[in-house]
């Protein structure tokens, strides 16, 4: 796979704590195809919970939960899924979920 595509490069480097993970890291799927970037990391910051991701894909903004997400890397994070099987955010989400949370930070003001 090379790094000039919407390949995921064969070498991503190190794994990484979503701690540390930047936002407009890019995401694959585990295919290799693009997914979009890492637009926000949803945890608990006090608990130490990671719930997962708000990507921000070419159709939108999707939330990959932390069951979705296989690694977190150094150039870029990998998610069990394509993009188009990926949540959206949604107002309708179970108060107190991490999409519900999700759909909160999308429409928070900025």
């Amino acid at each position: 796979m090379a790094e000039n595509s919407s390949e995921a490069p064969e070498d991503l480097g190190a794994p990484q704590s979503y701690l540390v993970l930047a936002d407009g890291t890019p995401v694959w799927d585990r295919s290799g195809d693009s997914v979009g970037t890492v637009e926000h990391v949803l945890s608990d910051d006090k608990e130490d919970i990671f719930h997962g991701l708000i990507l921000k894909t070419s159709d939108g903004h999707r939330f990959a939960g932390s069951d979705q997400v296989d690694g977190i890397y150094e150039k870029g994070v990998i998610v069990a899924v394509p993009a188009k099987d990926l949540a959206e955010p949604a107002e309708s989400a179970v108060p107190d979920s991490p999409l519900r949370r999700a759909w909160d930070w999308l429409i928070q003001p900025k």
